[in-house]
């Protein structure tokens, strides 16, 4: 029943329709409409509506992806293993391209792609972790061997994850706002346009990363199937 509930939400459209609303909104508003003039920063503060935005996207979608290894370490149901590891996938292709914008911007306002910023290396850091995650999935043969081992996996990243890219970079000198004795951004937007595709844009790129793991996940799931039917033939 729940497995039902699930692919009954899966296949409606509203929120996939929402989905590609507000990324052309991000898109087409991120990139034209007015911005506030900051010293140093000027137009490359559009890149906070792709680059800062992408990584809250995907600090929601591995939320999303430890709540359901939860669920699987309790019902031992592979659909839950099957979410989990769809979000944790998608939001690794947020972070690489999250890491990505974040260097283009920092070649533009610090004057290099990579200058050792506590926080990039924190970003790096983190994303190596994930990738060791699909490493281990990948070295375990048993199907309920490697949900279990890596829906664990999962929730001490996670919990690893946040005081990395969030309290430690806080701890030391940074060039990222609101970090090291830098004020962040809501000292200098005043005006609030910033704040106009700030959070759409955030809700954009969660639902589109959703709309991913759900394609990658009735992918999967057929695979599993045919798997089965090969198998039993």
């Amino acid at each position: 029943m729940r497995f039902q509930k699930q692919r009954k939400f899966m296949r409606q459209n509203w929120w996939k329709i929402l989905a590609v609303v507000l990324m052309l909104y991000t898109l087409i508003a991120g990139l034209l409409m007015d911005a506030p003039r900051l010293a140093i920063l000027n137009e490359t503060i559009r890149a906070l509506h792709f680059h800062v935005t992408m990584w809250f996207g995907m600090i929601l979608l591995l939320l999303a992806a430890v709540y359901y290894s939860i669920k699987y370490l309790r019902t031992n149901d592979l659909a839950d293993d099957d979410l989990a590891l769809e979000f944790t996938n998608a939001a690794i292709v947020f972070g690489v391209l999250g890491i990505a914008t974040g260097m283009l911007w920092a070649k533009f306002t610090w004057g290099d792609y990579w200058s050792g910023d506590p926080k990039q290396n924190a970003a790096a850091i983190g994303i190596l972790m994930y990738f060791a995650y699909l490493i281990l999935r990948n070295s375990l043969v048993d199907h309920f061997q490697r949900a279990r081992i890596g829906a664990i996996y999962n929730i001490f990243a996670f919990a690893a994850f946040i005081p990395l890219i969030f309290v430690l970079p806080r701890l030391t000198d940074s060039l990222h706002p609101g970090n090291g004795g830098n004020p962040g951004f809501n000292a200098y937007d005043l005006d609030s346009k910033l704040r106009l595709v700030f959070y759409p844009a955030i809700l954009a790129w969660t639902l589109f990363g959703a709309w991913i793991a759900t394609l990658r996940v009735r992918s999967r799931r057929l695979n599993r199937i045919l798997e089965d039917q090969f198998l039993n033939s």
